[in-house]
């Protein structure tokens, strides 16, 4: 709609009787109008209003909302029943500058709350043209092909940096699918708000200081909102999907595969093989074929983990907390299981070397590991002592460890207790240390480390045949 004008002046009445409301807002017209052509009035009293609305035919009205020397219901019922163009600003200063805006004409809630903003408050902003839309598309097309481009180089640079290690498992093709998805997720991502950010930097950036009048204020868009709302669910929702699919094959059962138990215990692995009777403290496992692990801890939580195959399980002490995990090799070569899960001071060394075989050689190594056992007690006792972490913590040379040493120990006769005592070692106090590791503490050192569940994961043979090492070792 238009304005009553005059040589393309704008008039404004203000409406107040107190002084300090017309000379603000008289201000601030000024100061927001700088270049613009305006006449403003101000009148005290209802009657003057009324005679400036209808011989000086003013095109903006402001009322004093909080002053009730005017009658608002007549002045509304005489806005309400002209057929002039005109707009009406009631602004109440009691409620925090609160500005009720009449026209007729339909206003956003934008333009009403940053009415003296509007660069014209006599019309709605004009539509672009068709030459100002082509080059606001021009613009989105080079800045897309610019996140396509810098999407594919990004993607490009973190599959070749090698975030992830070798994959050497059935197990780890699901799992870097997704971490590969996710890359180029980032990759997206990363771009769209670098490259329209770095465009708009460098496209629309000021060049003089001619032209610094504000820009158009855009509150918000409610369709925008909706699309960046329901576009990441969907992404988390499918991402969730094939994190369900992934799942599902790493945890599928092969009924022709080889079992495993293993140990953890601070700090070593203990790997056995039920089927063959063979202890290891290396991790052997056929090619090819999946591996059954069965997992728990003699004392804290571990983390079994060998990045090579991306699968991780916890083992957690306690008999009823076994956990299993189903690993199936399809690499040959050597890799390592690593503790993820902080169990200690010696956490960083708890190692033990993976080595993956054709079935062939993991057939020579069960016969080879059977004909190692042999029939000497102390050679046996030395693979139990290795093989059950023994050696982690007692050393064999006379060096100092966790637990005492075992060179020279058996025979001595002035072995000093924590209680003050001492005893003879003999077989006797051997066999209570190791069942009963609490019974008798050495002096200068803990209580309550050493696992006393060896009795039941030692056989009485294993437990012989280590007391028999032990007394070689002078």
């Amino acid at each position: 709609m238009g304005f009553n004008r005059v040589d393309g002046v704008r008039k404004v009445l203000i409406a107040s009787a107190n002084p300090l409301f017309g000379r603000g807002l008289e201000r601030l017209i000024h100061q927001q109008w700088k270049g613009r052509q305006f006449e403003i009035r101000v009148v005290a009293t209802m009657e003057e209003t009324l005679l400036l609305l209808e011989s000086w035919l003013p095109d903006l009205v402001i009322l004093d909302y909080d002053d009730r020397s005017f009658d608002r219901k007549r002045f509304m019922d005489l806005f309400i029943s002209g057929d002039r163009a005109m707009q009406v600003m009631l602004v109440s200063l009691h409620e925090s500058g609160s500005v009720v805006v009449y026209d007729r004409r339909i206003l956003t809630p934008s333009q009403a709350e940053n009415w003296l903003l509007l660069p014209d408050i006599s019309s709605a902003q004009p539509l672009p043209s068709g030459k100002e839309r082509v080059s606001t598309m021009k613009h989105f097309a080079i800045a897309g092909f610019l996140v396509v481009v810098s999407t594919l180089f990004v993607n490009y640079l973190l599959n070749t940096i090698r975030i992830l290690p070798l994959q050497a498992s059935a197990q780890a093709q699901p799992i870097d699918r997704l971490f590969n998805l996710q890359f180029m997720l980032i990759a997206f991502f990363f771009s769209l708000i670098v490259v329209f950010l770095g465009y708009s930097l460098v496209v629309f950036r000021q060049r003089s200081k001619e032209g610094e009048e504000e820009g158009a204020y855009i509150k918000g868009s409610t369709g925008l909102e909706v699309v960046w709302t329901i576009i990441p669910i969907g992404i988390v929702i499918y991402l969730s999907y094939l994190g369900s699919l992934a799942l599902a094959e790493t945890r599928r059962v092969d009924p022709q595969a080889i079992e495993v138990k293993v140990v953890a215990g601070q700090w070593f692995w203990r790997f056995e093989y039920p089927q063959y009777g063979i202890v290891s403290n290396a991790l052997y496992l056929p090619v090819n074929r999946q591996a059954h692990l069965r997992l728990t801890s003699l004392d804290v939580i571990h983390s079994f983990w060998v990045p090579e195959f991306r699968v991780k399980q916890d083992a957690l002490p306690g008999e009823n907390l076994e956990r299993e995990l189903r690993v199936t090799p399809t690499m040959i070569g050597e890799f390592k299981v690593r503790c993820a899960e902080l169990c200690g001071t010696s956490h960083a060394y708890m190692e033990s070397p993976v080595v993956v075989v054709s079935q062939a050689d993991f057939e020579a190594w069960v016969s080879e590991q059977l004909a190692a056992i042999g029939t000497d007690p102390a050679t046996r006792g030395a693979k139990w002592a290795q093989t059950n972490g023994c050696l982690s913590c007692h050393s064999v040379d006379g060096s100092p460890g966790v637990g005492p040493t075992w060179k020279g120990l058996f025979g001595r006769t002035d072995h000093e207790l924590a209680d003050g005592s001492v005893v003879t070692v003999d077989e006797a106090y051997l066999r209570t240390a190791i069942i009963n590791p609490n019974a008798q503490v050495v002096k200068g050192y803990p209580a309550n480390v050493m696992p006393s569940n060896y009795s039941s994961l030692l056989s009485e043979q294993q437990i012989n045949d280590i007391i028999e090492y032990i007394k070689t070792l002078r």
